[in-house]
């Protein structure tokens, strides 16, 4: 008889799960009542942090996102606590000084977290290297994450050399994050085994079921020795979120891949799940089921959504195919970088802007000309010579690390915000996303205070923001 290998499952129903189904509206008091059932279930870990919920939770659900992880850490006392980190940019979409980057991994690995997801949107290793240090320093696992996409320079070599030099800075496993659903079944075997050959740490795999592929994805992946991948509980799952935990239970029953979980406790969680996410009906996504444009034009679901609103909001809904198919070219033209947080803002921004005024390039983002100038990292492929004139002239892009033109920024926001601190973590909110925290933590001063925060003699003035030229 084979000798078990259990699959470990992540579950990402606090995190990705929502925030690809309703926008991150999730509220904490919705998911403490459930957290001591999900740490009973045996996961390898819980996605609960990271990614879109940092912003989110300020922005539009008046809540700190410190004491959220601090809350889900104190009812979860056995599974490991996973977030997703964007490198360099950290929770943003921008770069960061390398002093708040370490300053930021270290409270929140002090604050509960054990597994750090670290990707850069441009697999630019360089962006990865000081959240991985950090990471490494602070003693929590570091996961080195390859952002899977396809176009003529994407290749399994090009994976394979990556997922190398990232064990090689130190990272304990590896993630194959396919936030596109463009990862084919056959495409996740090959990987998967080249990657088994290559480095010896865990393979996890991040996919999304846009295309509708995922659970088949998976399950060449498992066949090829993949260790983790990421589920999500069947109410939170399928459309633009993960496979359903349930579904790859019941695959894997009785083989030696079993995961050895239960699916009666995984029915109960299901149960719960089911009725929390009726009060956030409001905020589901446009397209829940599958939607093959990501095969076509190769644009996450959530990036689909947000083009479509935009285009309604400028009452030219009309030009939907006409800028679905000018994604793909402007993506061509910026040198193919994946499209996923920030570089699919960037890329759809553009693309619309090119459709709506009827001539291309006519209008470029500060975001996009700061790209073509190196200001985010080295774009995977040479950006298109005619383009790169039309949007920065003369202009020389850098070639060394981005984070290396910025000046610290962690005493500029300490200072900015001295009037409202309550704990050194406001300092980082702060840091990340100072228009945002600025209005939080005065709001949350007003209500204790009774003081009308617009008023207050300690008025705080917005730090500087630490970027690029525009």
């Amino acid at each position: 008889m084979a000798k078990a290998r259990p699959v470990r499952l992540c579950d990402t129903s606090l995190r990705d799960a929502h925030q690809s189904l309703f926008a991150t509206r999730m509220k904490t008091e919705d998911m403490v009542p459930i957290l001591e059932k999900l740490d009973s279930v045996g996961y390898y870990s819980l996605e609960m942090w990271g990614g879109a919920t940092f912003d989110t939770c300020m922005r539009y659900l008046n809540e700190d996102p410190w004491e959220r992880l601090w809350t889900i850490r104190k009812h979860v006392k056995n599974t490991k606590l996973q977030m997703l980190l964007r490198g360099q940019n950290i929770l943003g979409y921008r770069n960061y000084p390398d002093d708040v980057v370490e300053e930021f991994v270290k409270r929140m690995v002090e604050g509960g977290i054990d597994i750090v997801r670290i990707f850069d949107a441009l697999n630019d290793v360089r962006n990865m290297e000081t959240a991985i240090r950090a990471t490494k320093a602070a003693g929590a696992h570091a996961q080195g994450t390859v952002v899977y996409t396809i176009s003529p320079v994407h290749d399994i070599p090009l994976y394979v050399r990556m997922a190398k030099e990232l064990v090689e800075l130190g990272v304990d496993s590896i993630c194959i994050k396919d936030m596109a659903g463009l990862l084919t079944p056959y495409a996740a075997y090959e990987l998967v085994t080249e990657l088994k050959k290559a480095v010896d740490v865990p393979i996890q795999l991040h996919c999304h079921c846009t295309s509708g592929m995922a659970t088949m994805t998976y399950l060449k992946a498992i066949e090829a020795g993949v260790d983790v991948v990421d589920t999500a509980s069947s109410p939170l799952a399928l459309g633009t979120s993960q496979p359903p935990a349930e579904s790859i239970v019941a695959a894997l029953a009785g083989t030696e891949r079993d995961t050895g979980l239960s699916l009666e406790l995984l029915s109960e969680i299901a149960d719960y799940w089911r009725e929390v996410k009726k009060k956030y009906d409001q905020f589901a996504a446009i397209a829940s089921g599958v939607d093959t444009n990501v095969l076509s034009y190769q644009i996450p679901g959530g990036m689909i959504s947000n083009l479509a609103a935009q285009l309604k909001q400028q009452g030219a809904l009309d030009k939907y195919r006409e800028c679905l198919a000018e994604v793909p070219r402007v993506r061509k033209e910026l040198g193919y970088p994946p499209l996923v947080t920030p570089t699919s803002q960037m890329v759809g921004t553009q693309a619309v802007f090119n459709v709506l005024l009827g001539e291309r390039y006519k209008v470029v983002p500060t975001e996009v000309k700061n790209y073509v100038l190196g200001y985010y990292g080295r774009p995977p492929a040479p950006i298109d010579e005619g383009v790169k004139k039309k949007i920065i002239g003369d202009e020389t892009p850098i070639t060394c690390r981005p984070a290396d033109l910025l000046e610290p920024g962690l005493e500029k926001a300490k200072q900015a915000i001295a009037a409202y601190i309550q704990k050194p973590e406001d300092v980082l909110s702060y840091a990340l996303f100072p228009q945002v925290a600025e209005r939080f933590l005065k709001e949350r001063l007003a209500a204790k205070t009774g003081v009308d925060y617009n008023i207050a003699e300690a008025a705080a003035a917005e730090a500087p923001r630490p970027y690029y030229p525009a």
